[in-house]
This record gives C-alpha cells, structure tokens and sequence, in this order.
C-alpha cells in the first residue's frame, strides 16, 4: 500500500514511524511549513519534516491546499506532487491544514485521519486540553475517513484511554500518540484485506475542541479550585497556566506560570474575610490560595519569568508572596 502523510507535531511523527517501521511505502510526506520558535526565532522543521528527511521521504510544505486561495501557487504545486505519488491512501494526523475536497479523493481509498479524542467528543484543534480541562474521565483516539466536515467521517476504529486525577496534557500526549500509532496500523491492515467496516458518528454529544490560546492562560480565582486544577493540567506544557503577583511599591505586578498544583481538602476552614484570591497560607508544601465556593488551590510548581520550573520551596526563595495578600483577578474568558 502507498501510503502519502500528512502531519506536523510529535503527535503525528509516532504514527510516520509506525508506518516506516511496518514497511509501507511513503511517495510523499506532507507537512507545515518551518516556524520561528527559540529566542533567537529561528526556523525550526516540524517533527514529521526532520523524520521524512531522516528517511529520505519527499516533502511538500504549502501553506495553504486552496487552489483559488493567497497561496494557491503552492498549493497547485502540491496537487501536483499528491497526483504524482499515485497513493491508495492519505494518512492524516495533526497535519493542522484544511483538506479541500480535491485531495480528499484523490489517493485511491481515500483519507484517514488519526485523531486524539473519542469522536464526536472534541472534534478539532485541541482535544487533548479540552478532555482535560472539561473534567472528562476518559479520553482516547479514534481513526476516522475524512470528509469535508470538521472531524465528521466515518470511523474505523477507537479505543479509550482513562485520565488519571493529575494527568498533564503532556502525559496524556505521548501516551494517545503511541495509541494512535498502533490502531492506525490495524486500521491499514483490516483496509489492506478489505476487512474494515466504517461507522457513522453518534448525532448526540458533539462536542468543539477550539485552539488553545494564551489569553486563556491566566487562573480566574472566582472559580474552583478543581477547575483551576484542570487548567493547570491542561495547559501543560503550553500555553501553561499563570498567576498575577500584586504590584510591589513603586513597581509592577508579575506574571508567574503554575506548573503543580491540588486541591486542599474541602474541611479546611476558610473564613469570611478570605476573599478569592488571597493567600492563605505558604510553606514548604505549597502555596495555599483561595478560590471560588470557599475552595482552596495549593500550589506547588512555579516559574517567575525568564526562570526556571522551581518547586515551591525554592521558588519562595526567591519571591515575595505573603499571607493575607490578594493575587491578581484576570477577566474571565472561556474558550470551551
């Protein structure tokens, strides 16, 4: 089977390997084109690039699949080179590029998509976060045909994986990203024999998992203290959760990003005059912080700006938070 690939992150270069490892031929890999990222914003290829390139693979790096679009240029070109792989498949997974219609039929069978959530729950950009910060018990991968819609087609296969009560999207990735890696080889096997049989997805529990954006990093403390948790789980390791110290006399106030955290236990007293966001107390443990319906966050991983992820114990080395202050309130936005 020729199989052409289309992906960008980590994610997306477990299943590359997983099909190089089988022995499918790859006429073509398919990716985003380099980003500045680094201090000094140089550009760096994607993951599934630096494999093709480890492997020998064409690559085809448009910005866009519109043919009539801004760059419909490159993306002509890349019609071209999809025609020219003559595949019977596209495999797809985090490629973060719209297929239009013209390469979802042209490889022979079609396009498959590898797909971090248990479709139709968070379709999208971010389903990883979105299970995570929604408070969902369960999370897994589903491999997908692709139509025009939004992660709408028909599934082939899906198997679920439990979020355990810290699991980081971090964690979380690499351990869906290997799942997918292999049910996207038993997917290719049952269509190899003609075994497979596609489903259609549920009308019911449709659910958007929009991309993460760092406006909604920082933690809102008129909310609970287990929704503030499933944030700072969430967005590890990006865009990752922060905090806003007050402002020092004669300075300005600090954004710090929240790495570890729990929740205290709900018998511990909070009095009236504890207001959200105020320090209530601070050790070696943690940071204790207090949140919506009289609930109180610890934290306990914390990184000032330009510095290191320190645990709370030496990070209060180094910063001054004291009982009884108030931390900044953010304006609460939601992207869910």
């Amino acid at each position: 089977m020729r199989v052409i690939f289309a992906g960008t992150p980590a994610f997306a270069s477990a299943s590359l390997q997983a099909l190089l490892t089988a022995g499918f031929e790859i006429p073509l890999v398919l990716t985003q084109p380099d980003r500045p990222a680094g201090r000094g914003l140089k550009l760096h290829a994607s993951a599934v690039k630096t494999l093709a390139i480890a492997h020998n693979i064409p690559v085809a790096q448009p910005a866009s699949l519109r043919l009539d679009g801004r760059f419909g240029d490159q993306a002509k070109a890349a019609q071209a080179l999809i025609q020219q792989a003559n595949a019977d498949l596209m495999v797809v997974a985090a490629y973060g590029l719209i297929l239009p219609q013209w390469a979802l039929v042209t490889p022979r069978l079609g396009c498959v998509n590898v797909h971090a959530s248990l479709l139709p729950r968070w379709r999208g950009a971010a389903p990883i976060h979105r299970a995570i910060q929604s408070g969902d018990a369960h999370t897994g991968v589903t491999i997908m045909h692709m139509d025009a819609g939004l992660d709408t087609g028909d599934m082939l296969l899906a198997e679920r994986l439990a979020i355990g009560a810290q699991d980081t999207t971090a964690m979380l990735h690499d351990t869906l990203a290997d799942m997918g890696a292999r049910l996207l080889l038993e997917a290719l096997t049952l269509m190899a024999s003609n075994a497979h049989t596609f489903t259609a997805q549920p009308c019911d529990g449709i659910t958007y998992a929009n991309k993460i954006d760092k406006g909604e990093a920082p933690l809102d403390w008129r909310q609970p203290a287990d929704v503030l948790l499933r944030q700072v789980l969430a967005f590890n390791p990006f865009p990752g959760a922060t905090l806003r110290l007050p402002a020092a006399r004669d300075g300005e106030s600090e954004t710090v990003k929240v790495w570890g955290a729990h929740v205290l236990p709900s018998t511990l007293t909070v009095a009236d005059s504890h207001t959200v966001g105020c320090v209530l107390a601070t050790s070696q443990q943690g940071v204790d912080v207090v949140c919506g319906s009289r609930t109180v966050l610890r934290l306990t991983e914390l990184q000032r700006a330009g510095g290191k992820r320190l645990a709370v114990a030496q990070w209060l080395g180094g910063a001054s938070v004291q009982v009884g202050q108030h931390l900044v309130l953010p304006s609460a936005v939601s992207h869910l």
